[in-house]
């Protein structure tokens, strides 16, 4: 039997590749609206990061997120996406 291709994705973070049920989906909403997607499925342009602190404040400091989002994003946005990596 063929063995399936496991997807893939790049964290925004640390630039390292890994399988995307490692990784939080960041989306862009066609609104213009920033959160998490927990079921990798919703409609937007995404963008991946770890679930570390590491990570995400990089992410933050070099304003990674914003390049890959296309979109500034809110420092109100920022806080919540980090309490929802520390739930996750």
């Amino acid at each position: 039997m063929k063995q399936r291709k496991i997807p893939q994705r790049m964290c925004v973070g640390c630039q390292e590749m890994k399988t995307k049920k490692e990784l939080l989906r960041v989306v862009r909403t066609p609104d213009g609206d920033v959160l998490i997607d927990s079921t990798g499925k919703k409609a937007g342009r995404g963008a991946y990061i770890c679930s570390n602190g590491v990570c995400f404040a990089k992410a933050y400091k070099e304003k990674r997120l914003e390049r890959a989002l296309k979109q500034e994003i809110a420092p109100q946005v920022y806080e919540q996406l980090r309490e929802g990596l520390s739930d996750g």
